[in-house]
């Protein structure tokens, strides 16, 4: 238990508050719906599964439910009105925009203003609705009935957000440290009791580990699990998926399953796992002290985990500021959409996670490009032998923004070699799998929820026309620059949201945040100080 405790410290937040504040929730949502019958009309159809596009077609929903798809012509024909359904309570004129199903996000963490961050729970949910992300597994939030009722509003439609899964952190809010085995399965039980979908777990000793997750496969929850290093010598991803670990986050665990030569990875001998430019500089090294790829023990580990119906939540985006620093912490929506509270997060401090900029090298980032290349070499090539690869994104953390790192991850999938099919499936099927909820979500087929994400342009041929500052094309007609994409609605379980709008409620706290402070408003680049403003500074 020192270990959970310890890496609670010094990696997730710090929990001010167990008790819910109810300020944390707004009674009301900014969507429409759901209606007694909505239709969308005229879209190409990206169906979620890895079928092609098709299209146009005509979908309709009945409050939540999807009860028809039909075909209603063929592209470069007008649509003959007779193959159309009868007029709905609302219709959405789809005409040359695409639709896909809701995207399910793995790896959520909902922010509020007292986690650290200083951010309004309300804007993290905008952002990740504005980006299409119509379900987040919450894998650690302020305490388990918090999560819990984030979840009840919800589901009854009485806040803006995202459907939630929620999966609790091990031992939290139980009142006393788990010590024993019975300890980890009294605490299963009463998180399951309380609702809970699954359980986020970092390590512990082996018997409690052992405990916890046979008693989570016992009660039919799900397991999601960040190895940390303090304890994957103990155990690693091998051992925890054979004892029921259904999904593992991030990558720790996995290359030291591929260890050939050693059980533990090569630290320096100074390192100190606190010390976060410690923990992320050394992680970069570690791929490449696993087997080499398609090597015979590479071979041996792909083989158990595909054996054993395991989900990989790669989480590439949580990773992509240590490899280019630069590009990550400059992108062009961190102007606008970041709070300046959530900026100050980023930059380079001792006490926040994550922000382990003390002085970060080139050769840092050219450790980390060789270790995503052999991440992604692995992730890609078990996706190709049928095993279960989801999309999660982290955010709040390491210059990765709610929505936009969403999208981010999705364009990390393609550069590890996922056609963009592949990546949408990812997103969203295989998120429904993996939450056991893909007799509900994750395709677009009648008799599932009608959880949607309706876009202006194509995004199989740009990921980067679902970014809520979509992406800038020279118009040949008009010699104008403009900016095409940007997710058009969001609609989850029936109800209609306007994504432009959330964005511009985001733009609007960003600014009122800007306002208090002092700062001047409108996009700014964010200030960074120069080598003469930095003192004290030794000259020659």
């Amino acid at each position: 238990m020192r270990q959970i405790l310890l890496l609670a410290t010094l990696w997730f937040f710090a929990l001010p508050s167990l008790s819910q504040s109810v300020s944390d929730f707004q009674n009301g949502t900014d969507g429409g719906g759901p209606y007694d019958r909505l239709i969308i009309r005229g879209a190409t159809m990206i169906e979620g599964s890895g079928a092609p596009p098709i299209g146009p077609v005509d979908i309709v929903i009945e409050n939540d439910r999807i009860v028809e798809i039909r075909n209603v012509g063929n592209p470069g024909l007008p649509i003959d009105p007779q193959r159309r359904p009868a007029k709905g309570t609302r219709e959405i004129d789809a005409h040359g925009m695409y639709v896909l199903p809701g995207f399910v996000d793995m790896h959520g963490h909902p922010h509020t203003i007292d986690s650290g961050q200083g951010v309004p729970l309300e804007y993290v949910l905008k952002l990740w609705l504005a980006h299409g992300i119509t379900t987040t597994r919450v894998v650690g939030a302020k305490s388990v009935d918090w999560i819990l009722d984030l979840q009840k509003r919800s589901a009854e439609n009485k806040i803006t957000s995202p459907r939630i899964y929620a999966y609790p952190i091990f031992g939290q809010n139980f009142g006393r440290p788990i010590l024993t085995p019975e300890d980890a399965r009294e605490w299963v039980r009463w998180v399951k009791e309380k609702g809970a979908d699954g359980v986020k777990l970092f390590g512990a000793a082996p018997e409690i580990m052992t405990a916890a997750l046979n008693e989570v496969k016992k009660q039919g929850l799900g397991a999601a699990e960040h190895h940390a290093q303090l304890d994957v010598t103990r155990m690693n991803v091998l051992e925890t998926a054979s004892l029921g670990l259904t999904t593992m986050e991030h990558w720790y665990g996995l290359p030291e399953a591929l260890f050939e030569d050693k059980v533990i990875q090569r630290y320096p001998l100074d390192y100190n796992y606190a010390n976060e430019a410690d923990r992320f500089g050394e992680a970069g090294r570690l791929w490449k002290q696993a087997a080499k790829p398609f090597s015979p023990h590479w071979n041996a580990v792909m083989d158990s985990l595909l054996a054993m119906d395991f989900t990989i939540d790669p989480t590439f985006i949580a990773y992509l500021a240590s490899r280019d620093l630069m590009r990550q912490s400059r992108n062009d929506w961190h102007a606008i959409y970041t709070m300046p509270a959530l900026w100050d997060y980023y930059r380079p401090s001792r006490d926040a996670h994550g922000s382990y900029w003390f002085y970060w090298t080139t050769e840092n980032e050219m450790d980390w490009k060789e270790n995503f290349n052999l991440w992604f070499t692995f992730v890609n090539e078990y996706k190709n032998r049928g095993g279960r690869v989801t999309l999660g994104s982290d955010s709040g953390y390491i210059y990765n923004l709610y929505g936009f790192g969403y999208i981010q991850e999705m364009e990390n999938m393609r550069e590890a070699g996922f056609h963009p099919l592949e990546v949408i499936r990812s997103a969203t099927i295989m998120g429904a799998e993996a939450l056991g909820a893909d007799d509900q979500i994750g395709t677009i087929q009648v008799g599932k929820m009608a959880d949607l994400v309706i876009v202006p342009e194509n995004p199989l041929q740009n990921l980067k026309v679902l970014y809520g500052t979509g992406w800038i094309r020279l118009n040949d007609d008009t010699r104008e620059v403009e900016r095409v994409g940007g997710i058009k609605y969001t609609i989850k379980g029936g109800v209609v949201f306007d994504a432009r709008a959330l964005l511009q409620d985001v733009r609007d706290m960003v600014e009122a945040s800007k306002a208090e402070r002092g700062m001047p408003a409108g996009p700014m680049p964010m200030k960074i100080e120069t080598v003469d403003e930095l003192t004290p500074i030794r000259r020659n």
